[in-house]
């Protein structure tokens, strides 16, 4: 018996994990890569054969956990899809779109390429694909144990993450009358002190727990200093004017700052909010289910519902559905605008930010995870010109990082979470970047807990036990060497050349001395730059630390 890690591993997206014995092959998620992880894993294949899949357990509704399992039944899964019943809702809404954007992001690359007399480009998947995976959903309930075929059977826990979200606990057996193995799969945790879902469930016994490491080394501000934070801004957009951005991810994330409005606005009935928009067509689906769900939500959420309120729905909202109202939007002022995508890779949030970043009165709320090489990510590393839609825009608008309305718990709660469990309990640490989930590995490794870290591809023995004395954690060497060169630096790097090209293009061009003394040093430049980008892309080898 076994787990392979197959995704996830020193990444925060692309979330997928095989449960293999003799008899069966079960997935847990099969999510979609976004950010820098897309682009790293570009053209890869299915690392199994999906008609060998005898079923996936789906733990939330997210594209990186959910945006692949079309593309697994195009290529031949007939099993069933276990979800709770508010995700089977929630990803039919996310899978179109996905599909939608896929088809008209195709379609926009096969126009260029055949400008340039190159083929056309066909998305991973199409609306088709979709529909035939919705027909695989088998909705489960929160806590009743469901047997998924002999030898397996699994329990769907609250999670606290986004609607729907759920922990699942997994028996393992390869044997009639074998004690089975128990494997706890996080998926998502969100916070302790939870706001629009209730706190994740606690669990008390397992021989194995894979633990997101999304916030894994480091804090969350405290509510009170978020709100806090959120009300100052909030006067000073009011006060000075301009249009204020918040890119959402529409599950949860539109829910959650549509709330926070409206506990502004009761906390400060003399406060003139502008307009606020939710411009997605998703966003209002959504926003309706979670309405239909309550029983799933907070309790304070519960009793502003209990009172005829909605608490979705703040002073001056309006729902935008057609793209003609979203464009409408770029003449307008005054506005406050949630829009996806979260991480700014794609959605409407793009047009917003190309009509409006190059203004000083702009402000954006970041008010999720940014992962590395997304537009999102580059803004809060201090781009100073970002390409939009093809046209190069100046950035001057100011920012505002709220990690404390984020859906994910920190390395606190992760550690209290996990702390309920027996010193027995192997972690397994994925779901974030390389040194979110060494910090994390070395907490628990601290607290008493055998820890490791694994690279993609790895396989978890699931018959092993833990070592008596738990030790330094177990990291894949290739965690390790991403870890010491740190993404965010890289970051920063191709930020900064980038801003120095932009502010010598024009004064080294005008200048004819200047461009004779510079030209030298900029042929210089660009032989380390092309090798920078031969290693990058493993053109080149480079004989360094990690080699010796």
């Amino acid at each position: 018996m076994r787990l392979r890690i197959l995704g996830a591993a020193g990444e925060v997206t692309g979330s997928n994990y095989m449960i293999e014995t003799k008899n069966y092959k079960v997935l847990v998620d099969c999510g979609m890569h976004q950010g820098r992880d897309e682009e790293k894993h570009a053209g890869e294949e299915l690392p199994y054969d999906p008609t060998e899949i005898d079923a996936l357990l789906l733990t939330h509704a997210h594209i990186d956990h959910s945006g692949r399992i079309p593309l697994l039944v195009k290529a031949g899964f007939k099993g069933k899809v276990y979800c709770t019943l508010a995700t089977a809702e929630l990803v039919e809404i996310l899978l179109r779109d996905s599909a939608r954007l896929m088809r008209e992001d195709a379609e926009w690359r096969t126009r260029k390429n055949a400008r340039r007399g190159l083929p056309p480009v066909e998305p991973l998947y199409d609306e088709n694909d979709v529909e035939d995976m919705l027909t695989h959903r088998a909705p489960v309930p929160y806590d009743e144990v469901i047997e998924i075929c002999p030898g397996l059977s699994v329990r769907y826990r609250e999670a606290g993450h986004i609607l729907g979200s759920a922990i699942i606990e997994a028996w393992i057996s390869e044997d009639e009358g074998q004690k089975p193995v128990k494997v706890v799969f996080s998926g998502d945790l969100g916070q302790l002190d939870g706001v629009i879902e209730k706190p994740p469930t606690v669990i008390e016994e397992a021989d194995f727990v894979l633990i997101e490491s999304t916030y894994g080394d480091r804090l969350h501000k405290s509510l009170a200093d978020t709100r806090s934070e959120f009300q100052s801004a909030m006067e000073d957009v009011i006060r000075t004017g301009g249009k204020m951005l918040v890119p959402t991810f529409v599950v949860d994330r539109a829910q959650r700052m549509l709330y926070e409005f409206k506990l502004l606005q009761k906390k400060l009935p003399d406060l003139k909010m502008p307009p606020i928009y939710l411009d997605s067509p998703m966003g209002v689906k959504t926003t309706e289910i979670y309405s239909k769900y309550k029983h799933l939500l907070s309790r304070g959420v519960k009793e502003m519902l209990l009172a005829g309120e909605d608490p979705f729905e703040p002073e001056g909202f309006k729902f935008v559905r057609t793209a003609d109202e979203s464009r409408a939007i770029n003449d307008v002022n005054d506005a406050i605008v949630l829009a996806g995508s979260g991480m700014c890779s794609g959605g409407r949030i793009m047009h917003h930010l190309k009509h409006s970043l190059y203004k000083n009165d702009t402000h954006v709320f970041f008010v999720g995870y940014q992962a590395y090489g997304t537009l999102g990510r580059r803004l809060i590393d201090g781009a100073k010109t970002v390409r939009i839609a093809g046209e190069e825009v100046a950035v001057n608008a100011a920012f505002h990082t709220l990690n404390g309305f984020s859906a994910h718990a920190d390395q606190d709660d992760l550690l209290k979470w996990a702390s309920h469990f027996p010193q027995k309990a192997q972690f397994i640490v994925v779901h974030g970047e390389p040194k979110s989930s060494q910090a994390l590995a070395e907490c628990l490794s601290a607290d008493g807990f055998f820890a490791q870290v694994p690279a993609y591809g790895d396989e978890i023995d699931l018959c092993s036990k833990a070592p008596e004395k738990a030790g330094r954690p177990v990291i894949a060497q290739s965690i390790r060497d991403r870890a010491e060169i740190y993404p965010l630096d890289v970051e920063n790097a191709l930020n900064s050349i980038s801003s120095c090209m932009e502010d010598m293009r024009e004064s080294v061009i005008k200048n004819s001395r200047q461009y004779k003394e510079t030209m030298p040093l900029l042929i210089s430049a660009r032989v380390l730059l092309e090798a920078a980008a031969a290693i990058s892309e493993g053109r080149l080898a480079y004989k360094g630390k990690a080699d010796k």
